[in-house]
């Protein structure tokens, strides 16, 4: 055959084969692309469904994670006004608030001076929460506090802040957060400037023991309450929320900025803080919520949680029993940026006073972009754990027995350390406080509150609950 002709034969065969290749690579490309749209729709369905199982079973679980009674009465008077507060602030149905409770409502949230705030504090029998109630209240803002009083440590703790906060006027209701019709009567009832978002589930190690606990405080009590503040008030309040220095997670960049990443939690209830943070910025930019997150480092102080170190600490040390000290893999104690509760209730009072406003409304529009913030509150001194148990051990007259182990891959990191330059740029805050001296201010509420003899070293019997001298730290 001529050249030519061998050629044009060959250049055919090359031509088929490319137009087969081609064929073959559309015919994947189109499985590919069918099968990518059959993967979405199905993660689309299985989303929803899992969503509508959580809202079915959600009331289920929400009681057994959760203790929403009150602790027992110490005597017949406590048990009488414990009763009282219960029928009259209590969580009910919609149909059944009364007026009276309205009344109470509308009365804790009045401001007591012009200009002053009316803000909403979810977790007000918190720690926190009842040092930023008691604040506010003593410089004139109106305060309605909201708590469910759970089971995650002693209710009887929180029982005692709430009577205390009731005797500086400042009325606490019995309900849970992710109870949508509590939230919007509250803010039917109330035109809050502000909410002051403190309620969640605490703790690193217990999200390894109870995690769903987690999600449905932390996450799906954070979406409630962004749906209530976004689409229920009128006008929408700003809001102040607790996330959490653990969202740094594994970060060994320090001191931690906010610029740092936080991509790489190290524990769920870091990654639930983290999800958090997600959420709020999509309701900032969805329904122009003024958002504020506040990173708390390792508050500590009086009415403190029993779950933290140094209370559980002083716990033991006064009963005789071990405290275990974790060490880093490499040796080297852990340490903290322990923050005394007077400088963080002065950073929450800033950043509410210097929130910006919403600019959303129920209808679902906005006028413009609103403030979304996120600052550091710590101390900016890390301090080694070893260091706060010798302090402990000097205030308390008494020597601890130590173990001291290697940090178990439970959550914890092996130390923290806040950047808090924007925070003093924004609205001030600049923390003055040493851990021996507000250690000492612990120690003698810790003394007070469960009568301990530090000179023999034992817990008397009951608590000192119903004195006049329990009054909260400088904060209130």
């Amino acid at each position: 055959m001529p050249g030519g002709v061998v050629d044009a034969a060959a250049k055919g065969v090359r031509l088929e084969r490319h137009a087969a290749l081609l064929r073959r690579a559309a015919g994947a490309k189109q499985l590919v692309s069918a099968s990518s749209q059959l993967l979405f729709r199905a993660t689309v369905l299985a989303t929803l469904a899992l969503v509508v199982l959580f809202a079915v079973h959600y009331p289920s679980m929400l009681s057994r994670s959760f203790s929403l009674s009150a602790a027992p009465a110490s005597g017949a008077s406590s048990s009488r006004s414990r009763h009282s507060h219960r029928s009259l602030l209590g969580s009910r149905p919609a149909s059944r608030w009364s007026a009276a409770w309205e009344r109470e409502v509308r009365r804790s949230a009045a401001p007591r001076r012009d200009g002053a705030l009316s803000v909403l504090v979810t977790g007000a029998a918190g720690f926190v929460g009842a040092h930023c109630s008691l604040a506010l209240r003593a410089r004139g803002d109106g305060v309605v506090g909201l708590d469910n009083f759970n089971a995650y440590y002693d209710p009887s703790l929180k029982r005692a802040r709430q009577r205390l906060l009731a005797s500086r006027g400042v009325a606490v209701v019995d309900g849970d957060v992710n109870d949508a019709a509590l939230l919007e009567r509250l803010l039917a009832s109330v035109r809050f400037t502000h909410v002051l978002h403190l309620a969640a589930q605490a703790g690193v190690r217990h999200a390894m023991r109870a995690p769903q606990a987690y999600v449905a405080s932390n996450v799906a009590g954070l979406v409630a309450l962004f749906e209530a503040a976004a689409r229920h008030a009128d006008p929408q309040p700003a809001v102040v929320w607790a996330s959490s220095s653990s969202v740094y997670g594994l970060n060994t960049q320090a001191p931690f900025s906010e610029e740092h990443r936080t991509d790489r939690p190290a524990s769920l209830y870091a990654a639930t803080k983290k999800a958090g943070e997600a959420i709020a910025h999509a309701y900032n930019h969805i329904y122009g919520l003024s958002i504020t997150g506040l990173r708390f480092f390792t508050v500590y102080g009086p009415w403190g949680r029993p779950d933290m170190a140094y209370f559980s600490f002083a716990r033991s040390i006064v009963a005789g029993e071990p405290v275990t000290l974790f060490r880093a893999a490499d040796g080297s104690d852990a340490r903290r940026d322990f923050t005394y509760i007077d400088d963080v209730v002065r950073g929450c009072l800033g950043a509410l006073d210097t929130a910006g406003r919403s600019t959303g409304s129920r209808s679902g529009r906005k006028r413009g972009p609103a403030p979304l913030r996120v600052y550091n509150l710590g101390n900016t001194s890390p301090v080694p754990v070893t260091r706060m148990v010798a302090i402990l051990e000097k205030l308390l007259g008494k020597k601890a027995i130590k173990r001291v182990v290697t940090m178990p891959a439970n959550g914890d990191v092996p130390f923290t350390h806040a950047n808090v330059s924007h925070a003093a740029r924004d609205f001030g805050y600049r923390p003055a406080t040493s851990l021996e001296a507000c250690l000492r201010h612990f120690v003698d509420w810790f003394v007070r509150y469960y009568k301990v003899d530090i000179r023999g070293g034992n817990v008397l019997a009951g608590k000192t609950a119903k004195r006049k001298s329990m009054a909260m730290s400088s904060a209130s």
